[in-house]
């Protein structure tokens, strides 16, 4: 026992039997078991009331396909909160505060997006409300400290609240907008912002302090998980603008609440290395955009983003995931080794997070088989 419990304090858990780590469990399978029982039924009625993308040169479903995921994702973050709250209110108003902050942000950014997923808004009306979530983060002083960036000059006070005003509008609408960019394969984005979510929430277990963002982040990454195994390929339902923008938000806002802040002052070092794989993504479509002289790179789609690229070596989604997968995996073990995190716990972290991946994979597929066993011999 002594042992067993040796090993857990090197993942950040103090007591296996303590309130926390219990409350932390639930939290996740809350999260994954909501969001996995509720997708049928949300898919079917998204099915009777036309709530589907409809195919097109840019999209890979042959036939019209629920687009609603995101509510399902939403419900299941949003309940296995108010269920980890119910078990272990945090004591700290002003993290109650910064975390109805966060869900408040949050949940605007689910609503203009499961709209902009039915009816469609202009890319300007999508970054006005994402910049309202962020300065919602502001105010309720969740901020990136310009001072505490390392290899940075120190400033004066006023310049640096300015300047990290500026840093952290510009940290939500990037995370917000590459994770939203990166949804265009099956499985690709569920599978990546579990991979990001379950990593940080690792490491934030590392800190005694950091106990609203691990519960964040574990309802967040059960939500993910509950998630792909209805959308790996063949997907039976995505996410949409709701769910991309959900995980997007949520992780640049986690990040701020502190999930990875060091004592020393390396910020969002660890976030940028985590979650490396959609912001390359983005930045490289944008850049390629600009080059062609489009001047509004956001708004307009097109095939050159790193999971179309892959996919077109591949000619397969389940293995572009599964590359993709892989690659968050690695930018996970990194970004974990560059806070200091034990290599057990780094090995643990990858291997109980690939072991989910590939749990929910073969669920799918397994689901997939039978399915067309029955259209077949219903023929």
């Amino acid at each position: 026992m002594d042992s067993l419990q040796a090993l857990a304090a090197q993942l950040g858990i103090s007591d296996l039997t303590g309130r926390g780590f219990l409350s932390v469990l639930v939290t996740f399978f809350t999260a994954w078991l909501f969001t996995w029982v509720f997708i049928p039924r949300l898919r079917e009625f998204a099915i009777r009331v036309g709530w589907a993308d409809q195919p097109n040169e840019r999209r890979l479903n042959k036939e019209p396909l629920p687009n609603a995921g995101g509510l399902a994702i939403y419900g299941g973050f949003l309940v296995s909160i108010i269920v980890a709250w119910a078990l272990r209110p945090i004591a700290v108003d002003i993290v109650n505060i910064q975390v109805l902050a966060i869900l408040l942000g949050a949940s605007m950014l689910v609503l203009v997006g499961f709209i902009d997923d039915q009816y469609g808004l202009t890319p300007l009306s999508r970054l006005l409300v994402q910049t309202l979530a962020a300065t919602l983060l502001l105010v309720n002083d969740l901020r990136i400290d310009f001072n505490a960036i390392p290899f940075l000059p120190v400033v004066p006070e006023p310049v640096s609240t300015v300047l990290g005003t500026v840093m952290t509008i510009v940290w939500v609408l990037a995370l917000t907008n590459a994770v939203n960019l990166l949804d265009g394969v099956d499985g690709v984005v569920g599978g990546v912002a579990f991979v990001a979510s379950f990593v940080l929430l690792v490491t934030a277990a590392q800190f005694t302090d950091r106990a609203a963002a691990v519960i964040l982040l574990a309802g967040l990454s059960g939500a993910a998980l509950g998630y792909l195994r209805h959308n790996f390929n063949p997907s039976r339902i995505i996410m949409g603008d709701a769910g991309s923008t959900l995980f997007g938000y949520t992780l640049a806002a986690v990040s701020l609440l502190g999930t990875l802040k060091f004592s020393a002052g390396a910020s969002l070092l660890v976030p940028l290395i985590v979650l490396a794989l959609p912001l390359l993504d983005t930045t490289q479509v944008v850049i390629g955009r600009l080059a062609r002289g489009i001047r509004n790179p956001l708004g307009h789609p097109d095939k050159t983003h790193i999971h179309h690229r892959v996919l077109a070596r591949t000619e397969s989604a389940r293995r572009t995931a599964v590359i993709l997968w892989l690659v968050a995996l690695a930018c996970g073990a990194l970004g974990m080794s560059l806070q200091g995190v034990s290599p057990l716990a780094i090995l643990g972290t990858i291997l109980s997070a690939a072991a989910c991946l590939f749990f929910v994979a073969y669920r799918r597929i397994r689901a997939g088989h039978i399915e067309q066993a029955g259209r077949d011999s219903t023929n």
